[in-house]
């Protein structure tokens, strides 16, 4: 089996930084929300809050080339995707999944192609086989089996692969370019507001490849479920 080598995303010249996008998509996600739950007759904050998963999909696909401990990365989102997940189902009796088990399930599917790209011993093959398996179900097929109980992973498998067309682009253009061409086909499986999705692009053709200087990786993971609770605390008070 030939191995298929994941270049190491570009340092480039440009202004953002991993950390600042990722501000930017928090910002964007938390308008998108408040227009949801609070104020859903405002479209402008819908198209703002199209921002949010190009930039974070973006970065998922980053921190899966940069991640110097693969067997914490997944758990650590995949347990808070599962608790949020939890408290989604208890509130809403709802079986729609967060996007946060779209991204688990990239984040398998990358790692799961790497290694049966490596090979590395035949256990890690097979367990890479059966782990795309599972993504293939839950992507896929649960929600065509369940559709009735409303089971589906935000955004579709379009989202859920997204990442991964990333991750494996070879340099910053085609990354640029595998990123523009399947938020375009998300847009028209969507369809709406869902466009202004590609006003991402030039915020990540701006991206310096760097972190940033602060570690911020926590607050990432607790601004989530967080601004969540904040406002559905809120559209309690104002019913």
């Amino acid at each position: 089996m030939a191995n298929v080598i994941v270049q190491a995303p570009s340092k480039t010249i440009g202004c953002f930084s991993n950390n600042q996008l990722k501000i930017i998509a928090m910002l964007s996600m938390l308008i998108d929300h408040i227009g949801v739950e609070l104020f859903p007759d405002l479209e402008s904050l819908r198209i703002i809050g199209r921002l949010a998963l190009p930039l974070f999909a973006y970065m998922i696909a980053e921190g899966c080339y940069y991640t110097k401990n693969r067997i914490s990365y997944l758990p650590l989102i995949a347990t808070l995707a599962l608790l949020c997940q939890a408290v989604f189902y208890f509130t809403t009796q709802s079986l729609y999944q967060s996007i946060l088990v779209t991204f688990s399930l990239s984040i398998i599917t990358i790692f799961s192609i790497d290694g049966i790209i490596k090979h590395a011993n035949v256990f890690k093959v097979v367990l890479s086989v059966v782990l795309l398996i599972f993504v293939t179900f839950v992507a896929f097929i649960m929600p065509t089996i369940f559709s009735k109980q409303g089971f589906e992973i935000d955004y579709g498998y379009l989202d859920m692969l997204l990442p991964v067309f990333i991750y494996y682009a070879p340099n910053k253009i085609c990354k640029l370019a595998a990123c523009g061409l399947m938020l375009i086909l998300l847009a028209i499986d969507i369809q709406g507001v869902q466009i202004y999705a590609l006003l991402a692009l030039p915020l990540l053709a701006l991206y310096n490849g760097k972190r940033g200087t602060k570690k911020l990786k926590y607050m990432f993971y607790i601004f989530y479920p967080l601004h969540l609770v904040v406002i559905y605390l809120v559209g309690l008070f104002l019913i």
